[in-house]
């Protein structure tokens, strides 16, 4: 098994059986023990410590479940701000806040996204303590998406291959990533974008394990995958550079070795997860 995966814990008691039930939803939310997130600057406050702040309930927009007996809501939030900054905020977040901070986050840009019934363009109005939609006009019902991207590391010979996008900060390589298209299955999905964005083919493709990523909402499935031939062929529209590293390079990028051969994607990322597995394996 890889190490933990950031964001991937148990978080809050999601409490389904009561998602149906809109008056214990107010009687819950009226709790002198009930809370609600603070949002600041686009995403969950956090407080010194990395921890998630809460106040008491005024907009219980959405019901993110119950810590033992104390229920969880939070308001859908004001959304925007520089991405940038928010990716830079995660190195403060705790883990063990994560898994809360990654749904409330990824509810919340569904709604500000979703206020339109996809069926007939009519308004749609919360409902399920803010775990579905439902459309006024036509009735129908809408759900919460959540986007499949596989992330993979090819490995051959004791080398793992790992690429760099432009945005990516000064040397920094990570594992390379796609969306899962319509009709493919995962391991279809690792040997088209190892193929399409490399030039390498995929002759096996295991699974290791899966991120629910906030931004917006995407779920990140960590597979490896041996290839045929070790030859790049980069595609320049989607990467930068591509390049082939040892062990001992991956191993020095991880633990922040200043002469390492790149700088290493951060712990909050399951990239660094697979790195980490890819070393044990």
């Amino acid at each position: 098994m890889p190490p933990e995966v950031f964001f991937a814990g148990p978080g809050l008691d999601r409490a389904d059986a009561l998602r149906g039930e809109p008056a214990k939803l107010e009687a819950l939310a009226r709790l002198p023990h009930a809370q609600q997130l603070v949002w600041a600057d686009g995403l969950p406050a956090l407080d010194a410590e990395g921890r998630l702040v809460w106040e008491d309930v005024s907009d219980p927009a959405l019901f993110l479940g119950l810590d033992g007996e104390q229920p969880r809501f939070s308001p859908i939030g004001a959304g925007g701000g520089d991405l940038r900054a928010q990716f830079g905020a995660l190195g403060y977040l705790s883990a063990t806040e994560a898994p809360v901070f990654a749904a409330a986050v990824s509810l919340a840009s569904w709604h500000r996204r979703h206020g339109f019934c996809a069926n007939c363009g009519s308004p749609s109005a919360i409902v399920r303590g803010g775990w579905s939609r439902q459309c006024g006009a036509c009735g129908a019902e809408h759900y919460p998406r959540v986007d499949p991207v596989v992330i993979m590391l090819a490995e051959k010979d004791g080398r793992v291959l790992l690429g760099r996008q432009p945005r990516f900060p000064p040397g920094r390589y990570s594992a390379l990533a796609g969306f899962v298209e319509v009709g493919e299955s995962l391991e279809a999905a690792v040997a088209r974008e190892l193929f399409e964005e490399a030039g390498v083919r995929a002759t096996d493709v295991r699974y290791v394990a899966s991120q629910p990523w906030p931004f917006p909402s995407s779920l990140m499935i960590a597979c490896l995958s041996s290839i045929a031939d070790e030859e790049i062929v980069i595609d320049t529209t989607e990467l930068e550079d591509a390049r082939w590293f040892s062990r001992a390079e991956v191993e020095a990028a991880l633990v922040g070795a200043p002469d390492a051969a790149f700088v290493a994607p951060p712990p909050f990322a399951i990239a660094h997860s697979l790195l980490a597995h890819w070393l044990t394996a």
